[in-house]
C-alpha cells in the first residue's frame, strides 16, 4: 500500500508524523509533495525512507491511497486539472470540512472520504472525523478506520454536524489554549506567582483533568461537583465564570458557523453542486 500526501503543511505534517510515529504507516510507504518542496523535504529529513516529490501527477499515479491536504478552494482546481488521474481502485481522502465527499466524488471516480483530524492527533490522541462519500468501497472504510484508529478516537459523522463537530475536535485545542492563557495570565497579574510556575501548574492540570475523564473516574458535572465544596472558595470563582462567560460559547459557535457558510458559498461556486 502505498500513501500519497499532496500538502504538507501544518494538518499534513501533523498527519504524516502521526501515521509513522503511530506505526500505522511506514516512511517507505509514503509519496509526499507540496507547492513549497522544502516542506516536504523537511518531512524526508526526519523519515529518511520517505519519497518526495515535486510531481502532483507522479504522486498521485504511485498512489493506492492519496491526502489532499490544502485549502479548501485550492481542492477544486487540483481535481478538475489530476481527476482522470484517480482511478477507480484508488482512494481520495480529503481533510477540510467546507468540500463534501459528494463534492469530490462529482469530480472523481475512486472511493472519497472525509476525515478531519486534530492537532491533538499528533499526541496519537484525540478524535479524528469521518465522513464516507456513497460510492466508498467497503474496504477502502475499513482500512481507513483502522488507520486512523492508530492515532486516534475515529467517528463517523454525517455532513449536517461537520461544523461543529469539528469546532470541537479540531479548533477546540486552540479555543480551550487561548482560554488557559488568560488563566495563566490573570494568576500572574493578580498574585506572586511567576508565570513559568504558573504555567507549568496549569498544563498539568490539564494533563490530570484529561486522563481523570479518560479512565472514566468522572463526567464533567460530577467532577465539578467534587471539587466545589457548597460555600467554599472554587464556588466563588465558579460564580465569576458563570457571569463572565455569560453566551460567548454560543456567540463562539455562531461566528464558526458564518465563516463556515462563506467557505461553503465559494467551495459551492466552484464546484457547482
Amino acid at each position: 500500500m502505498k500513501i500519497g500526501m499532496i500538502g504538507t503543511g501544518n494538518m499534513g505534517s501533523i498527519l504524516t508524523e502521526a501515521f509513522i510515529e503511530g506505526k500505522a504507516i511506514s516512511p517507505s510507504a509514503i509519496i509526499a509533495t507540496n507547492r513549497t518542496l522544502e516542506k516536504a523535504q523537511r518531512l524526508q529529513k526526519k523519515f529518511n525512507e520517505l519519497q518526495v516529490t515535486a510531481s502532483i501527477a507522479e504522486t498521485i499515479k504511485n498512489a493506492d491511497l492519496i491526502f489532499i491536504c490544502v485549502k479548501p478552494h485550492d481542492i477544486y482546481p487540483l481535481l478538475d486539472k489530476y481527476s482522470s488521474s484517480f482511478s477507480e481502485e484508488k482512494c481520495l481522502v480529503s481533510i477540510t470540512s467546507p468540500v463534501s465527499v459528494g463534492q469530490l466524488e462529482s469530480k472523481v471516480n475512486c472511493s472519497c472520504v472525509r476525515a478531519i483530524p486534530s492537532i491533538t492527533n499528533r499526541a496519537l490522541a484525540g478524535v479524528s472525523l469521518i465522513t464516507y462519500g456513497n460510492k466508498c468501497e467497503g474496504r477502502w472504510k475499513e482500512y481507513i478506520f483502522n488507520l486512523f484508529s492508530f492515532i486516534s478516537k475515529p467517528i463517523i459523522i454525517e455532513d449536517n454536524i461537520t461544523r461543529v463537530s469539528s469546532d470541537i475536535v479540531s479548533c477546540g485545542p486552540a479555543f480551550f489554549s487561548y482560554l488557559t492563557q488568560r488563566f495563566i495570565d490573570g494568576a500572574v497579574n493578580e498574585t506572586e506567582i511567576d508565570r513559568e510556575t504558573a504555567t507549568t501548574l496549569a498544563g498539568e492540570m490539564l494533563v490530570g483533568l484529561g486522563e481523570l475523564l479518560k479512565k472514566g473516574f468522572y463526567t464533567l458535572p460530577t467532577l465539578q461537583e467534587k471539587v466545589c465544596v457548597k460555600g467554599g472558595i472554587t464556588g466563588e470563582g465558579i460564580k465569576i465564570l458563570e457571569y463572565g462567560i455569560d453566551d460567548v460559547f454560543e456567540k463562539l459557535f455562531q461566528a464558526t458557523h458564518d465563516k463556515f457558510k462563506e467557505d461553503l458559498e465559494r467551495v459551492y461556486n466552484q464546484f457547482g453542486n
